[in-house]
């Protein structure tokens, strides 16, 4: 790999190997992304064929209708707060996530939480490609149905026309953020504003064949105890965060390119609360229809799409479920790894070069494979994804409360002694051992068998003691460098 350029922050070492333009803080020239497009960024984050399935699957778990909404919106607010948190950090620092994270793990030690959620995004960028290239495959099939004996053989698992599908949206996205975050940017902007058109007028379709009433006392499941009940609905609030939980980790990548505190707040205001909830209520009143009309709920709406009549409607509710997804999956699953694979080796790893990674370890793992092995899904990305939640606590307690919001930024890029990140060989042992104990902790709550209460914890249950042990290690034995920080000069 060629050496990337790298431009000499103030006050460090022009020399250093911990900076390349891409992990630089952002400047006023970069800083483009106002409140529409963190609106838009967050839309994309909502909008895809996975976030309709986990929202109508929630309804399999016994709750009515109306109960399923009220618990996924309890959990909106909880991801709400936590991005004002980290957005407000990652905007007043101006630097992604695994560069934020060099503060509390150290500048070497913020590889391991920066790979470990390369690790996750990995996996479920090749997973979200699968998903979004069988929305590709129908639309394929309706246009040319004699394309059906493509698909008669396999591959590795996959047919022909699975494999042109997948590969041409692979293609498609490697293009994306191959040109940089700018037309991330854009892309963001067109995708989260599409779906919409898409799910609104599948709304409309179902809800006329189910004679445009549905009952929102309709449950999937199993009726529910009232201790039950409860249960479940706490259940289902932290799942809903858990699974943004990657995302919420990492949205200094995305936050630091906004001009203000403003515009980050506003951003999120309408993208989590009033978008995300909006997007809950639709998904439910389609399952809730799908129930009336089918006798059960069906979680992926590329089978409602495969059964419209109208050819045209199918073509265009297939490019829009693909585009989402697309738009999705770059904005969620391949913008975090290509920067934390570039944090792991600056001067040889650019953005794009860790885009290029990402999208090769994408097709290696056989993502067609992985979506089937549910088992996998849970143990190995539950128990990484697990993870997360201990990040998220460290980094906040870390930032807001011994640091007191000082960032010395220059400090960031120091790779030698005497810098104030550089702790013990770059290494935070404090930061490293509540990560190691909490995310114990986390993964044991998350794989916890038979017992979805039990799992849906994992992410409070890590994430609080992931803080309160990086507090406790702090009052214990203040870091030097934290003691400095409140007499020499900081920024950001």
């Amino acid at each position: 790999m060629t050496e990337t350029r790298v431009r000499p922050l103030d006050g460090a070492p022009g020399s250093s190997t911990l900076v390349n333009d891409d992990l630089a803080p952002t400047t006023k020239e970069t800083a483009t992304w106002r409140t529409w497009d963190i609106f838009c960024l967050w839309m994309t984050s909502a909008h895809s064929i996975a976030s309709y399935g986990f929202a109508v699957g929630m309804l399999a778990l016994g709750m009515t209708g109306w109960q399923t909404m009220l618990a996924l919106f309890t959990g909106v607010l909880v991801l709400w707060l936590g991005s004002n948190l980290v957005g407000v950090a990652g905007q007043k620092v101006g630097v992604p996530f695994p560069v934020f994270a060099r503060a509390a793990f150290g500048v070497f030690g913020a590889n391991v939480p920066a790979l470990l959620r390369a690790i996750v995004a990995v996996f479920w960028y090749g997973i979200q490609t699968y998903l979004a290239s069988t929305a590709l495959m129908v639309l394929l099939l309706r246009v040319s149905p004699g394309l059906a004996s493509w698909t008669e053989s396999s591959f590795l698992g996959l047919s022909a026309l699975g494999w042109i599908a997948f590969l041409v949206l692979w293609t498609v996205q490697l293009a994306i953020i191959n040109y940089g975050m700018e037309v991330v940017r854009k892309a963001s902007d067109f995708a989260g504003p599409a779906v919409w058109l898409g799910m609104i007028a599948l709304a409309i379709w179902i809800l006329g064949k189910a004679e445009w009433s549905i009952d929102f006392d309709a449950r999937a499941g199993a009726p529910l105890s009232g201790g039950a009940t409860v249960a479940a609905f706490v259940g289902v609030a932290f799942l809903m965060v858990s699974f943004m939980a990657g995302p919420l980790v990492n949205y200094a990548d995305f936050a630091r390119f906004a001009p203000s505190k403003r515009a980050v707040l506003r951003g999120n205001a309408w993208g989590i609360p009033f978008n995300e909830t909006a997007f809950v209520i639709l998904s439910i009143v389609i399952s809730l229809a799908t129930l009336k009309v089918y006798g059960k709920v069906l979680s992926d709406p590329v089978e409602l799409v495969a059964d419209i009549d109208s050819d045209a409607a199918v073509i265009v509710a297939a490019v829009l479920f693909a585009t989402a997804t697309v738009g999705i999956n770059v904005v969620l699953n391949f913008v975090s790894p290509s920067y934390d694979f570039s944090n792991a080796a600056p001067r040889y790893i650019s953005f794009r070069t860790g885009g290029i990674i990402t999208a090769v370890l994408s097709i290696m793992v056989m993502p067609w494979k992985l979506w089937q092995n549910q088992d996998f899904i849970i143990y190995f990305l539950g128990g990484v994804g697990a993870l997360m939640g201990p990040v998220f606590g460290i980094l906040i307690v870390d930032y807001y409360l011994t640091r007191r919001q000082r960032t010395a930024v220059a400090d960031l890029y120091a790779d030698t002694p005497e810098g104030r990140y550089w702790f013990s060989r770059g290494f935070n042992p404090k930061a490293l051992t509540a990560l190691a104990l909490s995310g114990t902790v986390a993964v044991i709550v998350a794989l916890a068998p038979d017992s979805r209460e039990v799992t849906a914890l994992s992410w409070p249950v890590g994430a609080a003691l992931g803080a309160l042990l990086m507090y406790a290690f702090e009052l214990a034995r203040p870091s030097v460098s934290r003691t400095e920080s409140a007499s020499r000069s900081a920024t950001g």
